[in-house]
């Protein structure tokens, strides 16, 4: 018993050495990918589905949610509800990473660099504003291939794709994905969709960090680490935000999935014209198609990220948000001090 409870209190030891040596910074990647990574799995059933309604699958598209979810279980098995997962998870953990660490980054050095702001949640929108197009510029890649591989749809029994060109072969992992992107069109091809995705993300990103935050501001100091109030807070950010941007992810998704549709042989289209397009074929409608099942998955998805991102800084022991900006400006002034000290003493 006493040599398992010091084995105990010595890994406890490493443990607390090792998270007390990190950089802030580190401690929120961790945080934030590692919430992301759980959040997106936990939602990607939904999240297939979704795509599958948003780039407008004619053998889904008229089967609702429920016939859905029945043809990808005949069609594909228990694995088709995660096809496309492993690039969503090798997007969202370094996405999610910088988004969170990039979001407190940004609110410090506006705090830093604009004296007297005030730190409501007009600070957290810009923060997470930047925050949200800086992620999605490191990451849309591995954004574009697994919108791809979730846009296939491959019989299990036969290993054939249906619905694409007939001399379009079919993506068989994210590296192959990848790859053929790259020989077919270079690093423009990677950012295929790149555009509508900025514009989405810079009003979603900022309103779902404000919606947090102005709700969690209202909660009653006995109540603020309670998780049940993180869920639901950040459930109610998620909600608001998605539906102010949601049109923006359709154009998105259509625009990345262009050339494997089997009419569409011509020229790509850019984000108005596929937005024009969408309204004139397929009818307004068509921008808000998958929307509910979007909420079904944004509610949890949103919830559980906000909710992973607090508890683990928490065990991570990242120091209050104000601590750490009042930490910053003391180590800048003593190193303007210790500068203006060097200047008088070589002149």
């Amino acid at each position: 018993m006493g040599e398992k409870r010091d084995e105990r209190e010595r890994w406890a030891f490493l443990q607390n050495g090792l998270i007390e040596g990190m950089p802030v910074f580190v401690k929120e990647l961790i945080a934030g990918g590692v919430a992301g990574g759980f959040a997106k799995t936990a939602v990607a059933p939904l999240e297939r589905v979704k795509i599958l309604f948003q780039t407008r699958r004619t053998e889904f598209h008229s089967l609702g949610l429920l016939g859905t979810f029945q043809k990808i279980a005949k069609t594909e098995g228990l694995l088709g509800f995660y096809r496309g997962n492993g690039a969503s998870v090798a997007r969202i953990v370094p996405y999610a990473a910088l988004h969170y660490m990039t979001y407190e980054e940004y609110r410090r050095w506006i705090i830093l660099g604009i004296p007297g702001i005030g730190r409501g949640p007009v600070l957290d929108l810009i923060a997470g504003s930047f925050a949200g197009g800086t992620a999605v510029l490191s990451t849309y890649p591995l954004d574009l291939v697994r919108t791809k591989l979730a846009y296939q749809v491959i019989d299990s029994s036969k290993l054939n794709v249906k619905g694409l060109i007939p001399k379009e072969q079919v993506y068989r992992g994210i590296w192959n994905c990848f790859s053929k992107i790259w020989q077919e069109a270079g690093i423009r091809g990677l950012y295929r969709g790149v555009a509508p995705s900025l514009y989405g993300i810079f009003p979603y990103a900022g309103l779902k960090f404000y919606f947090y935050e102005e709700m969690k501001s209202h909660v009653p100091e006995n109540h603020k680490k309670d998780i049940t109030v993180k869920l639901v807070c950040g459930s109610i950010a998620g909600l608001l935000g998605q539906t102010f941007t949601y049109p923006l992810d359709v154009v998105r998704r259509q625009m990345q999935v262009q050339r494997l549709r089997t009419y569409n042989r011509g020229e790509m289209k850019g984000t108005m014209e596929t937005l024009v397009m969408i309204v004139q074929r397929q009818g307004w409608k068509q921008l808000f198609s998958g929307l509910s099942i979007n909420y079904l998955k944004v509610v949890p998805s949103v919830a559980i990220g906000f909710t992973l991102y607090d508890v683990l800084k928490s065990f991570l022991q990242v120091p209050p948000r104000d601590e750490t900006v009042e930490v910053s400006r003391e180590d800048s002034q003593s190193s303007l001090h210790s500068s203006a000290s060097l200047s008088e003493t070589h002149p």
